[in-house]
């Protein structure tokens, strides 16, 4: 489950909130779910000194995790921003280990489906 990152910009296909697009936070790879930024808010209902500092007691509003199949990573510049799944591409790379000897190695890519360019 690689293919979404925290940091990435998403949109949410499915569900209650589709349509709307934000920036992952947090994965969860447990159990395959993300924590996107402005969706999926929930109400949650804290008690007075709960988390040790002494703060008083309310309700707050939350992110709940969504699963990522609910979501699509969104790509591009400007005006040319759409969604797009995500691919993988296997490059050879060269290495240096500590004591200066180089090796070669291969390393993932990331690779917007829609369009073939890295992501």
């Amino acid at each position: 489950m690689a293919s979404i990152k925290k940091g990435d910009t998403v949109k949410v296909i499915a569900g209650a909130d589709k349509g709307a697009e934000g920036k992952v936070l947090e994965v969860l790879l447990d159990n395959d779910r993300v924590i996107v930024e402005g969706v999926n808010r929930v109400k949650r209902h804290t008690r007075a000194g709960q988390d040790g500092q002494g703060s008083t007691g309310g309700i707050i509003t939350v992110e709940a995790p969504i699963h990522v199949s609910n979501v699509m990573l969104v790509v591009g510049d400007g005006s040319k921003k759409g969604t797009t799944r995500v691919g993988f591409r296997r490059e050879d790379v060269t290495k240096t280990r500590p004591d200066g000897s180089t090796y070669a190695a291969q390393r993932s890519v990331r690779v917007a489906r829609k369009t073939g360019k890295d992501i």
